[in-house]
């Protein structure tokens, strides 16, 4: 007497029952160990929202960055303007608070002006003391 014992088909199916616990795992795993880069931006401190003041002309130091770098100079009501580069802003601007405390620096942009152009001019201004800065586009 012999026993046949019946031969068990391998199924042609993979078992997914496991599979949802795993992506689950692999999802976690890649959420934790994620590292994200930390964007930095200007660090600048804005003033309380308050009542407007009248600047006398002769305290603003308007400086207009171009869209090809140059940055252009002109002292209170002046109809004079320097054109320069950013890097010469510094010196400028040390020059003219020895002259005026009360100095304000105006930077506006020109719309179409990289961003890069205003941080340089930014940079040299904060590198010369500069402490009153108000920013704008050119219009």
């Amino acid at each position: 007497m012999s026993i046949l014992k019946k031969r068990s088909r391998a199924s042609g199916e993979i078992p997914m029952a496991g599979m949802a616990d795993i992506a689950f795992l692999l999802l976690i795993f890649f959420i934790v160990t994620t590292i994200f880069d930390e964007q930095k931006g200007l660090s600048i401190v804005l003033p309380e929202r308050g009542e407007e003041v009248d600047i006398p002309a002769r305290n603003i130091l308007h400086l207009v960055v171009q869209p090809d770098g140059v940055v252009e100079i002109q002292r209170g009501e002046s109809p004079q303007i320097q054109r320069v580069t950013a890097a010469q802003v510094e010196g400028i601007w040390r020059m003219e608070v020895a002259q005026n405390e009360n100095l304000i620096a105006a930077v506006k942009t020109a719309p179409n002006a990289p961003y890069r152009f205003m941080i340089d001019v930014l940079d040299r201004l904060e590198v010369a003391g500069a402490t009153r800065v108000n920013l704008g586009l050119l219009e």
